[in-house]
């Protein structure tokens, strides 16, 4: 498996956790050059892996209901059809 499927089947929660030990390890300045490019392109994987679940939890939660000037009038649960 390679990191890229790792990361995707990690929870929000366990890229989040991974995410941070990458910071730290790379703000602790202790990890030779190739190593640090390594952490930091796996943080950025999974750092988009973590925006992803956030962008796909927001459209679950809501959708912004418009009148028909395109305007925004308030939000309904995403899963409620529009009447």
């Amino acid at each position: 498996m390679t990191s890229s499927d790792e990361i995707a089947t990690l929870s929000f929660e366990d890229a989040l956790k991974a995410l941070e030990d990458v910071v730290r390890r790379l703000e602790s300045g202790e990890a030779p050059l190739d190593a640090s490019i390594d952490l930091y392109t796996r943080g950025d994987k999974l750092r988009a892996h973590c925006q992803a679940r956030l962008d796909a939890a927001q459209a679950r939660i809501e959708a912004v209901v418009a009148d028909r000037d395109g305007q925004a009038t308030g939000t309904r649960p995403f899963d409620e059809t529009g009447a």
